[in-house]
């Protein structure tokens, strides 16, 4: 598959720039896979599309205050840089702005107390870094840290919570998983008492979230690993789920990924690892039954999966009616729901 089929034109002023509120108020594009159809709705509407018994399951990873600007401690350099993800030792990858002025034993300042040293250069920008602090770092980070905006967003967030799902809880990631933005307390309660079910997995959504597929063959693309956790309850709820013939909603593709990953001898079982699974056209999926999902960046592997669970003609016709419906893009757009 060439990476070219994943293109597609879109006007700029259709690129969210804010979320809507309240947040199930945005659009909801639904399609059929089984008759091929196409509906309009509005996502407080998503309850019409499920049944008693369905299992919605939701990333509950919560967004770091992850953007962190400081100075070079020799030269007063401004340097920014991105938690990526904590690494075993206690040490953050991170994506550092400008890079090239980051050798290894080079140290940042980035206030009174938190300060770090280069251990190593990585590729693409990224850089292992040791921090130092006489606080907790997640506490300093707190403090210090910006909420990490996607690029495409140049508008600034008035409201820092509204780029986190109401459900978040673990605070490990890079970026926040966008399907589940749309959900309210109200909607997963009026959820809950027509019986549907929802379950919590975590992906620490990482370095990939902000990379195009750059090769020009789509199956030469190479997935950074991402870690993921799935729980005992979890897991039996899928088990559960699966024995009475219900169906596994993925509220979004980091969740997507997770449940393809962990599903073993169909059975779930708990686990926690690492994932580099790449999902595009040609994938079969054994885990997913129904997707919520947002509308993806072209040439992104976040499009890549949902060309495949869907079929990438379906995916381009529904873009192009979104297109023409003056949908809205991207983190803070509208959800589509795919059947």
């Amino acid at each position: 598959m060439k990476t070219a089929e994943l293109d597609y034109d879109l006007p700029e002023k259709l690129i969210a720039q804010e979320p809507i509120e309240p947040r199930d108020s945005s659009r909801l594009l639904v399609i059929d896979k089984i008759n091929a159809s196409i509906a309009h709705k509005r996502f407080g509407n998503i309850g019409d599309y499920l049944n008693t018994g369905d299992l919605l399951v939701a990333n509950d990873t919560k967004v770091l205050p992850a953007r962190i600007k400081g100075k070079k401690s020799d030269t007063g350099a401004n340097i920014e840089v991105l938690l990526l993800a904590e690494h075993d030792n206690g040490s953050w990858e991170v994506l550092a702005k400008p890079a090239k002025r980051l050798s290894k034993n080079t140290e940042i300042e980035f206030d009174d107390d938190l300060k770090a040293k280069v251990i190593s250069s990585l590729e693409n920008g990224r850089r292992m870094l040791s921090f130092k602090s006489k606080q907790p770092l997640m506490n300093v980070f707190e403090r210090l840290g910006k909420t990490p905006l996607p690029p495409y967003i140049t508008k600034p967030l008035a409201k820092p919570e509204r780029y986190q799902t109401i459900y978040a809880n673990k605070q490990e990631s890079a970026a926040a998983p966008t399907a589940g933005l749309h959900f309210t307390k109200e909607l997963i309660d009026a959820l809950k008492n027509k019986g549907v079910n929802l379950a919590h997995v975590s992906l620490r959504i990482g370095l990939d979230t902000f990379q195009p597929i750059r090769e020009k063959e789509v199956s030469k693309h190479r997935m950074h690993s991402e870690q993921y956790e799935l729980n005992k309850k979890t897991a039996d709820l899928l088990n559960e789920t699966k024995k009475n013939g219900n169906r596994i909603v993925a509220v979004g593709t980091t969740s997507a990924r997770v449940l393809e990953t962990a599903l073993k001898n169909s059975v779930y079982k708990e686990v926690s690892g690492n994932t580099d699974i790449f999902i595009y056209p040609g994938y079969r999926f054994r885990a997913v039954d129904a997707m919520i999902t947002n509308f993806h960046l072209p040439r992104s592997t976040l499009l890549a999966m949902v060309s495949a669970f869907a079929g990438l003609s379906t995916i381009k016709k529904a873009y192009e009616e979104a297109v023409r419906e003056k949908y809205r893009f991207f983190s803070f757009g509208d959800a589509m729901l795919i059947l």
